[in-house]
């Protein structure tokens, strides 16, 4: 069956582009580069704060064991209710990083989320 569809598929053909075309279109695809410039560096400044925040969550992920430790090993000298509240941030940096994950295409676009 492969065979028989690799065999009746045309094979792909190489074009080529006139290089007076390419002469002809290069100031126009200056243009639209130089009106398109402000969007892009937006979109890459908004990604760059998205890439941050996950950096972040990755880090803040590492406060469950850390609070754990805290609250097992210093509850009884004042280390309980600090382990706690890095556990509960511990367990919920997962949750964040998955959404920060999810809007990081829509950042890169040039909408700026601020979650």
């Amino acid at each position: 069956m492969s065979l028989a569809f690799l065999v009746l598929w045309p094979a792909p053909q190489a074009e080529a582009i006139d290089p007076v075309t390419i002469a002809i279109l290069a100031p126009i695809a200056i243009k639209a580069a130089k009106v398109a410039a402000p969007y892009i560096i937006r979109g890459l400044a908004n990604g760059g704060k998205c890439l941050l925040k996950m950096g972040k969550d990755v880090v803040e992920i590492l406060y469950l064991p850390l609070g754990m430790g805290q609250a097992i090993f210093l509850g009884p000298w004042g280390g309980l209710k600090p382990g706690c509240i890095k556990m509960i941030k511990g367990c919920i940096a997962p949750g964040k990083l998955v959404l920060h994950t999810l809007l990081f295409p829509v950042m890169l676009v040039g909408i700026n989320v601020n979650i």
